[in-house]
This record gives C-alpha cells, structure tokens and sequence, in this order.
C-alpha cells in the first residue's frame, strides 16, 4: 500500500471536505486495505494490457480508438472520471471532445472542478475577449471550491472557449457541503445555504449499495473518526453527487437540435469516484429522466502493470463500461487514499 492510514481528522470534519475535493482518486477502485491477490488471476488475454488502451470492461479487451470516439456521440451522457491533476486525463477528454465536434455535434461540457457559485465567473471569463485569470481565480473562488494548479485544467476551459460550448460548473458550493459536514443532513437542510442553491426540493437518495461502497472507503482511508463523524461525510457525499446529478440533467435540457449541428451529447468530467460503478451519479441521473436516456461511463486511470489483475477485478465488479490506461502523471503514481 502506499497509503497511510495515520492521516486522520484534526479536526475531522475539516481533513473531510479536503477528500470529498480528492474523492477521484483511485481508492475508489482498489480501496484502502490489501486484497489476496490469490483471488485475482491474472487473464492471459490481459497480458497485452498498455498505456493508452481503451478497455471494454465487459471483455478486458482492448477497443479500436478510432470506432469507438465515433461511437460516443450516440449517447445522451458520457461520464469520464480522472485521476485528479493528471495530463494525460485532460488530453483523454480533449480527444473526445474534438471527435464530438469533428461529427457534427456541440457537446456541453460539465466539470466538477467549479463551484455553482462560480457559474457566473465562468460564464463571464468564456464570453471575454480577453479574460483575466487572476479575477477569474477569485471570483470564480477557485482556491476555495477546488484549489491545486488552475493551469491542469485550463485546457479544457480554452477548449470550450475556443469552440464556444457551453461549461457547467458541476459541484455545490463549498460552504453549504460544509454544513452537511458539520451539522449533518437534517440540520443542513434548515439553514439558508440550502435554500439558496435551490436543494429545498430535492430527494437526497440514500442508496443502499451506493452506502456500502462510499461509506466503507470513507472507514477505510479515514481512521479515529466516530459513527456520527462517518456519517455526516458520507450525507455529505451523497449531497455532492445528488448535486451533479441536478447539473447534468440541467445540462440534458441544453443538449438540443441546434442549427446544422447538434447540441449535444453532455461530457461530465469528474473524478473517477463520482462514476464507480454507475453508483454516485450515473444512477442519480438516470433517477431524475423519467423519459429515459442513454450513458456511458469511462474510467481513465494510470496504467500499471503490478495490478492489472486488481484493475481487471474491478472491471468484472462493473467499475465502468470503459477503462482508459494512461500514463502516470508528473506527480507519480496515484495515491489510494488521502
């Protein structure tokens, strides 16, 4: 393991909004604790496994790239989940949304990255010409929403610029994820916070296989917290993916026939927690459209040959309909836990 289990709360629910911020890290596909590799055998057709692959999680095999990007402008939703800061998952994204726009479509882009209380910042920093970082740093609250290097993902923010699409800020704000921290769900739900970001109507679903998932990594990578403490952080996350899930299908209703080209499909970018196993908010989404649509989701993560039969393990548990191997970034391997 290259995690430590020694990094607990001080205070504990302050060290927990720092991981509901790095929940895409790959603890969400091996966890925290050891597992008996005896279990894990290693498919011979897996041996061919490298960086740059797209898997289909249904076979372990390997997709041709070029077929596959054309056939993800089928879907009504493609969900890719990252390993935060890593360059190569910025580049994966970018790939598909040059696809999208090579066929025809207007893809709308939705990233966890901002806060809804940056939309208006984020609106305005795309629709100038000549924007300032600086100010959109602050008024976007970047350092307290999201914080690490704006420049990891300021591509895909020129991207949409450049090409004019729209960009969704995905996540609640900051302070009101603070409160369901802090005082709990129940309470959270009483204070202003909640009703000034429109949430006094929505159902937080409490999902029984999406409680044994989260909550047993919160246990996991979080020791010396209490009951009470493990389950504020996990209503906490419940309200974080109920939240993006609300973003996405606002997104939904913008991915109409526009002109010649199509608006649409919607690319949620977050990290690769929010689309385990179709759980956080895959599931969530498909809860709110009645109508029914269709979704994919895609697992990007750095590509590394000791535990190839972990990965294909979770493949088989269902960890996404795609896995996309990467090289690793500039910060090295990926840590399990934080």
């Amino acid at each position: 393991m290259r995690s430590s289990q020694t990094d607990c709360f001080e205070p504990l629910w302050s060290s927990a909004i720092r991981w509901l911020s790095t929940i895409g890290l790959a603890i969400v596909m091996f966890g925290c604790q050891g597992k008996d590799r005896s279990l894990m055998v290693m498919h011979q057709e897996r041996d061919d496994w490298a960086a740059g692959q797209v898997i289909d999680a249904r076979t372990g095999l390997s997709v041709p790239m070029g077929k596959w990007l054309e056939g993800l402008a089928a879907y009504d939703v493609i969900y890719m989940g990252e390993e935060h800061h890593n360059p190569a998952h910025i580049a994966a994204a970018l790939t598909v949304l040059t696809s999208l726009i090579g066929e025809g479509h207007r893809p709308v882009l939705a990233m966890e990255m901002f806060g809804w209380d940056g939309q208006q910042a984020l609106d305005h920093y795309l629709a100038s010409q000549k924007p300032s970082r600086l100010e959109f740093l602050e008024r976007s609250l970047w350092k307290q929403n999201w914080g690490g290097a704006f420049e990891d993902y300021e591509p895909l923010m020129q991207f949409a610029k450049d090409h004019q699409l729209p960009l969704l800020a995905m996540n609640p704000p900051k302070p009101l994820i603070r409160q369901v921290v802090k005082l709990g769900l129940v309470q959270a739900k009483e204070q202003p916070e909640w009703r000034r970001w429109g949430m006094e109507g929505e159902t937080i679903v409490d999902d029984p296989p999406y409680r044994t998932r989260i909550l047993s990594q919160i246990q996991e990578c979080h020791g010396g917290g209490s009951t009470e403490d493990y389950q504020t952080m996990y209503e906490a996350s419940m309200v974080r993916d109920e939240g993006m899930a609300k973003t996405v299908v606002a997104a939904l209703q913008r991915a109409l026939p526009k002109g010649k080209s199509v608006q649409g499909p919607v690319l949620s970018y977050t990290g690769g927690g929010h689309v385990q196993y179709g759980l956080p908010v895959p599931n969530r989404v498909v809860r709110r459209v009645p109508e029914g649509l269709t979704q994919v989701t895609v697992y990007m993560t750095t590509f590394e040959e000791g535990r190839a039969a972990e990965l294909w393990q979770a493949m088989k548990e269902g960890i996404a309909d795609y896995v996309w191997l990467t090289p690793q970034g500039s910060q090295g391997l990926p840590r399990r836990c934080r």
